[in-house]
């Protein structure tokens, strides 16, 4: 349960931090309205991905991050163009590149610190 609810915060934490980069990045203001407006779809997705993936399951694997990522931006990026009217190749590549940075290296990097909590001494 502790690791399902860590991988729960870990991965909105990552959408919320490449948020509100973009934001920052591009004068959107730090105000958490806006912030929460940007992230929405991705947030939404992000749902989804945790249930497409069955995550609670497994939640800190590569293995999940693998299924929750493409989900994530997938349908983050529709959620998003819907609501926008448009969406820009160089935004999807962006998102698609942050966001699998984002939530596959903090798997990979727990999965390391495991790897060497087993590791005999």
């Amino acid at each position: 349960m502790r690791r399902t609810a860590f991988a729960a915060v870990a991965d909105t934490a990552a959408v919320l931090a490449f948020a509100a980069s973009g934001r920052r990045t591009h004068s959107g203001g730090a105000e958490v309205v806006g912030l929460l407006a940007t992230a929405g779809p991705f947030l939404v997705a992000l749902a989804a991905g945790w249930a497409v993936a069955r995550a609670w399951r497994s939640a800190a694997t590569l293995r999940t991050g693998l299924i929750v990522w493409p989900v994530t931006v997938a349908g983050g990026l529709a959620l998003r163009a819907a609501f926008t009217g448009r969406l820009p190749l160089s935004f999807a590549l962006v998102v698609a590149v942050v966001l699998g940075i984002l939530l596959l290296g903090w798997r990979g990097l727990a999965g390391l610190a495991e790897g060497y909590r087993r590791t005999p001494r």
